[in-house]
């Protein structure tokens, strides 16, 4: 008898161990299962040839094109893009383009950041740049970060250039003091 109790004590012993391995198991799996579907529902965020359109109180328009934007599951409002073209309608006065590599895109208030490979397009002058900041509230662009302004005459490498979109007013200044914006003479 004494070795049946103990065949019967070692069988339950094996038979807990066995419950316990398939349970931590079925738990890593449902880990597993349930960030696979997080990870989905971050894919179904993705939208393909995004187009923002915007007119503010004055009338000028706003149009921002991206191959790609993905939602931010945290704050819905905002958009990152890849692959953006912009264009700037602004009443009497010809168009300004922006293009870029990636941006972020608020649609509460339109304000953009655009980043990688900026380039400003505006009559005969060109900006290129790294960021861009765009608020159309505060009606101001700030572009820095490997700053190259070019025109017709002239080209200006500096730090940051902030331009008014309603006065078209310039400021073209470099963080440090000791710092001096370059400009050269085309001809």
């Amino acid at each position: 008898m004494n070795k049946k109790i103990k065949f019967f004590f070692i069988l339950i012993v094996f038979i807990l161990i066995i419950f316990l391995f398939i349970k931590i198991f079925e738990k890593k799996r449902d880990k597993i299962e349930k960030s696979n579907s997080d990870e989905i529902l971050y894919n179904l965020n993705t939208i393909k040839d995004v187009k923002y359109v915007s007119r503010d109180a004055k009338g000028n328009e706003y149009i921002i094109k991206a191959s790609e934007g993905q939602i931010d599951i945290k704050e819905p409002n905002i958009i990152y893009l890849t692959g953006i073209s912009s264009i700037i309608n602004l009443n009497n006065s010809n168009k300004i383009t922006i293009t870029s590599n990636f941006g972020k895109y608020n649609s509460t208030n339109f304000d953009t950041i655009f980043s990688k490979n900026v380039i400003i397009k505006y009559l005969d002058n060109k900006i290129t740049g790294e960021y861009l900041d765009f608020s159309i509230n505060n009606n101001l662009m700030i572009i820095s970060r490997d700053v190259v302004y070019a025109n017709l005459q002239n080209i200006l490498k500096a730090d940051v250039v902030e331009i008014n979109i309603d006065t078209k007013d310039t400021k073209i200044y470099m963080y440090e003091n000791n710092k001096k914006v370059n400009i050269k003479n085309k001809n």
